[in-house]
């Protein structure tokens, strides 16, 4: 209803003009631009962090010491506020006492403004929203994971299979209606990122 009238969302005086805001929309150069950034940021955060959550799943299941310890944390960024997140990434990525910038300089690279310019704040959000998110994906996996029969991995094991021929013929088949869902979930969610971008971009 909003897009068929002419409004600033204060004003209440909100006349009807019909198309008029989707034909701007057509010529608009910031909304292509912003387009292609999401759709870069979409097709990098996606499998980024569906396949880095299946690698830390697999990781993280089986009997180790502090093994709950080590799926807590890595579950702790997805409870944070995505506010905090942001901040705590200005920190680490600030041109002039970031972590991220002293480590570089270790090495004679740097100082870069990671979120000086669009480029470097598209994959600086990227890297900050991974972290931020690959949690929720990990514990869907570990779920998944424990709920493979273990005597498939068993009677593979007696057949001669090897664990790389084991994950690929048999764990990720069967983890098969997990990643879809996490595909079309992280997709949906990084279509919708707003909050961070603008925080830590100011638009």
């Amino acid at each position: 209803m909003l897009s068929f009238q002419k409004s600033d969302l204060i004003d209440p005086n909100t006349p009807f003009v019909g198309l008029t805001n989707y034909r701007a929309l057509a010529n608009d150069h910031i909304l292509r631009i912003a387009a292609g950034h999401t759709l870069v940021y979409t097709g990098v955060f996606v499998p980024v962090s569906v396949i880095g959550a299946l690698f830390i799943a697999v990781a993280l299941n089986r009997k180790i010491h502090l093994i709950r310890f080590y799926r807590t944390a890595v579950f702790v960024p997805v409870v944070a506020s995505t506010i905090a997140t942001s901040i705590m990434f200005l920190w680490l990525f600030d041109a002039q006492y970031g972590l991220a910038n002293w480590l570089l300089g270790k090495i004679g690279l740097g100082p870069f403004g990671f979120f000086d310019s669009p480029r470097g704040a598209l994959y600086a959000i990227i890297a900050m929203t991974v972290w931020g998110w690959v949690g929720f994906d990990v514990i869907i996996y570990l779920a998944a994971l424990q709920g493979i029969p273990r005597d498939l991995v068993e009677a593979a094991e007696i057949d001669g299979a090897n664990r790389w021929s084991i994950f690929r013929s048999i764990t990720v088949p069967l983890l098969g209606p997990a990643t879809l869902l996490l595909v079309v979930w992280s997709s949906i969610n990084a279509l919708q990122l707003f909050d961070e971008v603008y925080f830590v971009t100011h638009g």
